[in-house]
């Protein structure tokens, strides 16, 4: 895999970083650490391999840099919509959700110092709450049980 160039960009003006450790440098490092074992990940590499071709790899860690930077940093510079983009993933079940945040638990626990990693896995935790209520979640039905919060490995 080539070499990863990391550039810093200023947050966006009048809007603080969730904490000072903060940075794109940082969310960068985060990100392309984070897929490059999701790519290699057994349970989750054929899903992101079936929605992701090789050569627009380059683009989705942007877009997930861009992301990361908006919840951080609060940059502003995504602007997408993550729930149709994993709704359209008709094989997902909770058990992914499990094993992406188990995954990005410890790329950002090896990338960050402590209090901004809690941070950092906070808001993961919280958008992939969100993102699996809204995909399995029916009234009327329990919900979903995953450990999606807290010390689950």
């Amino acid at each position: 895999m080539p070499a990863i160039e990391f550039t810093a960009k200023p947050a966006r003006p009048g809007r603080s970083a969730l904490h000072p450790d903060f940075s794109e440098r940082l969310i960068r490092r985060v990100v392309y650490r984070f897929y490059e074992r999701v790519r290699a990940d057994a349970e989750l590499a054929p899903i992101f391999g079936r929605r992701i071709a090789p050569t627009d790899w380059p683009a989705h860690l942007e877009r997930m840099t861009d992301f990361w930077s908006s919840v951080l940093l609060m940059s502003g510079r995504y602007k997408g919509k993550p729930l149709p983009a994993h709704q359209r993933i008709s094989e997902a079940r909770p058990d992914h959700f499990e094993r992406w945040l188990a995954l990005f638990r410890d790329t950002v626990k090896g990338e960050c110092r402590a209090e901004a990693a809690a941070i950092f896995i906070d808001r993961a935790e919280r958008i992939a709450q969100s993102l699996q209520m809204a995909m399995f979640y029916s009234p009327g039905s329990a919900r979903p049980s995953s450990p999606l919060r807290g010390d689950a490995k």
